[in-house]
């Protein structure tokens, strides 16, 4: 990020002056203090590197854990097991009680931090009575809403029945792009750009939705396509992106980013026919062999009849007899209920 990049500059900048600064005060040329400062910088953004994947959370996690482990190394030294009489009785007792004191203190520490931070948050309740820590999970995640979703016109309906969370962000290139198909002289664009600048009005009326537009920071990405601004804005967002466009699902998959796709959900959601199942059928037309004919289900599920040509056009009752996997999804056998 551009902030960071920022941070690290200004603080290599301040620990060259500093090097430089002391060099001078202890008499030493002003070149040795700049490549003093520059190196310590240079140690800190290696530790930098090594924690990368550090967050927050983890850090003020591992203090909470240090700070239990170092109370429970000062109760432990508290007890009077080092006024015994043969801790007094040593010549070198005080040095002995110093050097197992850091012992214990290290021990405790270390094992305070590693527990810390392999529990879960809502564990620490045992330590706060009375206080529960939010899950963890994707669920209050900002939800990125793409051009396509929006024209698809199916989030509002979707989001009444609970199965969409979070709060939904709109970026503002996202909006201009459905004004310039809006304003656009081609009937099917205009058409698509006016649907979803209606949609998007009637998200912003819905009480029990709250959505939100983002406006986007300055920088060398505002050239980019949509699909890479869309990427890199969930990205900074920590968002999911909500997309039916399958080549921005692989792009996005392949960056971490977590995808939602309501053509996965109705794939999902098909209903799986096993072998005995038994349903009603509507045959409307003669399969690849002459003796088959082939119906379809109310989503478009197309199933293979053998040997009932002759019932075509009439509404019977089959039993799924096998299925086969294919490139555009499960081809379904059956055969008529005798």
């Amino acid at each position: 990020m551009w902030s960071i990049r920022l941070i690290r500059a200004l603080f290599f900048a301040f620990f060259v002056f500093t090097g430089i600064t002391v060099a001078l005060g202890f008499q030493q040329p002003a070149w040795l203090g700049a490549v003093s400062g520059a190196t310590a910088m240079g140690l800190i953004l290696a530790l930098d590197t090594l924690f990368v994947r550090l967050t927050l959370r983890d850090f003020s996690q591992g203090t909470f854990g240090l700070a239990i482990g170092l109370f429970c190394a000062w109760l432990i030294t508290r007890i009077g097991v080092f006024q015994l009489g043969y801790f007094q009785a040593m010549a070198e007792g005080d040095a002995l009680r110093n050097g197992v004191e850091i012992l214990i203190y290290t021990t405790f520490a270390y094992f305070g931090i590693t527990f810390a931070l392999r529990s879960d948050r809502d564990q620490f309740a045992l330590l706060i009575p009375y206080v529960r820590f939010r899950r963890d999970g994707s669920e209050g995640e900002p939800l990125l809403l793409d051009t396509n979703i929006i024209i698809d016109g199916r989030v509002p309906a979707v989001v009444k029945t609970g199965f969409l969370s979070g709060a939904l962000v709109v970026p503002r290139f996202v909006l201009d792009e459905l004004q310039r198909l809006a304003d656009s002289t081609e009937p099917q664009k205009a058409l698509r750009g006016k649907r979803g600048l209606e949609i998007m009005e009637q998200m912003r009326t819905m009480e029990e939705l709250s959505i939100s537009i983002h406006e986007e920071a300055p920088g060398p990405h505002r050239d980019q396509s949509v699909d890479n601004r869309l990427v890199s804005t969930a990205r900074e967002l920590n968002a999911r992106l909500l997309t039916n466009d399958e080549n921005l699902a692989k792009i996005a998959r392949l960056r971490g980013i977590l995808v939602l796709s309501f053509n996965d959900l109705a794939v999902a959601l098909l209903p799986q026919l096993n072998p005995g199942d038994e349903l009603t059928l509507t045959l409307t037309k003669q399969g690849k062999d002459k003796h088959q004919a082939v119906g379809y289900l109310a989503d478009g599920t197309m199933i293979v009849v053998n040997q009932a040509v002759q019932c075509i056009g009439q509404t019977v009752e089959v039993s799924i007899s096998g299925a086969l996997p294919t490139s555009a999804g499960r081809l379904i056998f059956a055969e008529l209920k005798k």
